[in-house]
């Protein structure tokens, strides 16, 4: 696991860096309202990718071992590098950067700080020094790259920014906005498999349907932007659809059929599409051309933050409610389920008698239940967000 965590934070550093040039170039290369055609594109492709590569990598992890997901991205690693050496033409600046380490570190600290916390507040096991420890060291180190940023030549997140309603509106609909979405594939991966009883490949699937309403709403949505130059209504309605779909989780159970699941999940496709470039947009149509590397790593910083608390908070409810569900097992259920409910795979929910399956199912359901209550609430603070933003025209040319 120690391995694991540490190649993980070797993929973050490239992959941050290539979530942010991605669209940044775009924010460069074209005017504000072409930019949202070609977003949407983007976008498009990273919603496929998003999905397929779980659905790829259950079948790669069945058929091969986990160990070639990893491997796997090395052939599409070099063709991707041989693209960007051939044919990608390379602009260089002659003016030295200085960048700014020391408020790198401490918002990296700070944001670790409050992700642990939120995945420690909730432990069963009640609170201990770390409870107290982590949201202090959180608010120390925040009100230092506070400081630090103030005085940076050249701050990795410029505060001036924050200044503009919608750079400050967007960045925390974004922080939302990954905790309910990013921050629940996991869990809707998690939950789908144990109530169904199917196989990691075969959940995959049930997300094939939000990556393709994904791809389809992003393109779309990138084009209407285009010739209206509007956009608030996108993200309002994503929201609003996100909100009243985790509430229709709450109606689901292990007797739901599979073509409802695999509905319910086209329209979580859809809800991402209306939200992920738009904001996007929104963020780069508010700031200078100098500033849009700036507000889109802001952007996308906003959004992997929220999705790590996703992970942590999302996962401390479902624990908290499961662990409350466990105490209310019959007896019978109970003494076959040693570690719980939260104990509970797939593998051991299909190996159970049918009469205790059906109880231990029911229940199991019911935690998830508070979760999904969670995140629709989450979802219409988000709305409630979105609808703050100034109905603002973005004009053709920058």
């Amino acid at each position: 696991m120690e391995s694991l965590i540490a190649a993980r934070v070797l993929q973050g550093i490239g992959g941050g860096g290539l979530m942010v040039s991605a669209f940044a170039m775009i924010g460069e290369l074209f005017s504000p309202r072409d930019r949202a055609k070609y977003q949407g594109y983007s976008s498009a492709v990273f919603a496929l990718s998003s999905v397929l590569g779980p659905l790829a990598g259950g079948y790669i992890t069945s058929l091969f071992g986990w160990r070639w997901v990893f491997l796997v991205n090395l052939p599409i690693g070099i063709i991707v590098l041989a693209v960007l050496a051939f044919a990608m033409r390379s602009r260089f600046n002659e003016k030295r950067h200085r960048i700014d380490y020391l408020g790198g570190v401490l918002l990296a600290t700070g944001t670790t700080a409050i992700v642990y916390w939120g995945y420690h507040v909730l432990d069963p096991s009640g609170p201990d020094l770390l409870t107290f420890v982590l949201p202090l060291l959180a608010l120390v180190a925040i009100t230092l790259f506070i400081m630090v940023e103030r005085r940076a030549e050249e701050p990795i997140v410029p505060l001036r920014l924050f200044g503009n309603s919608t750079v400050s509106i967007v960045s925390g609909v974004s922080l939302v906005a990954g905790t309910v979405t990013l921050g629940m594939f996991f869990y809707f991966a998690l939950y789908m498999q144990t109530l169904t009883g199917l196989s990691p490949a075969e959940v995959g699937f049930l997300f094939l349907p939000a990556s393709l309403t994904s791809m389809v709403i992003s393109i779309v949505a990138g084009r209407v932007i285009a010739a209206t130059g509007r956009y608030k209504w996108m993200p309002v309605v994503a929201m609003g659809i996100g909100g009243f779909l985790m509430l229709g989780f709450v109606l689901t159970n292990q007797h739901t059929p599979i073509w409802v699941l695999a509905t319910m999940m086209a329209v979580f496709g859809i809800s991402m599409g209306l939200q992920f470039q738009v904001l996007i947009v929104a963020i780069q149509a508010a700031a200078p051309l100098q500033d849009i590397g700036a507000v889109t790593s802001l952007i996308t910083q906003a959004r992997t933050l929220g999705a790590s608390l996703g992970l942590a908070l999302n996962g401390a409810v479902m624990i908290w409610a499961l662990n409350r569900q466990t105490s209310e097992l019959p007896t019978e259920a109970a003494v076959l389920l040693p570690q719980g409910l939260n104990g509970l795979t797939p593998h051991l929910a299909s190996s159970l008698p049918d009469a205790i399956r059906e109880v231990v199912l029911d229940h199991y359901s019911s935690g998830f239940n508070v979760m999904f209550i969670w995140v629709a609430a989450l979802y219409f603070v988000a709305m409630g967000l979105t609808l703050l933003l100034e109905d603002k025209e973005i004009p053709k040319r920058a």
